[in-house]
């Protein structure tokens, strides 16, 4: 065999393998939102959350939140989003003002960036749940 057709078969070979992977990480990616459309973001009770400052974090490939919480007299005082992978999602972040405005994790989506917007929520019950203290 020539030593050009053994090179082709190779580089045909590997964009199958390319393609191939490709295709599961969408469909992997696609799998994972179409779960987080599903899951629910439960209210938490604040006034049995102790003053404190604590992390939390979720994510659902491709979006991960983590965020700061700071708890004082039962009520979130202030959230800071510490890092957020998304999409298109950065329109989300503002999500922070109505969790804080509200008390409450039982807000409205950001139009537009509805998965961004969950998985911060989510971020934010594990902070306050989990109660594991920020640096």
């Amino acid at each position: 065999m020539k030593k050009s057709r053994i090179i082709g078969l190779s580089i045909l070979g590997f964009i199958i393998v390319l393609v191939i992977a490709g295709i599961a990480m969408v469909n992997t990616m696609q799998k994972n939102l179409d779960n987080l459309t599903t899951t629910q973001v439960e209210e938490v009770n604040l006034a049995t959350v102790p003053n404190g400052t604590y992390f939390g974090e979720y994510g659902s490939f491709p979006v991960k939140v983590q965020v700061r919480v700071v708890v004082a007299g039962g009520a979130m005082t202030e959230i800071v989003i510490l890092m957020h992978q998304n999409g298109q999602g950065t329109p989300a972040e503002v999500i922070i003002e109505d969790v804080i405005a509200e008390q409450s994790l039982l807000v409205d989506s950001i139009a537009g960036a509805t998965y961004s917007s969950k998985v911060i929520l989510l971020a934010i019950h594990n902070a306050l749940t989990e109660q594991t203290p920020a640096e």
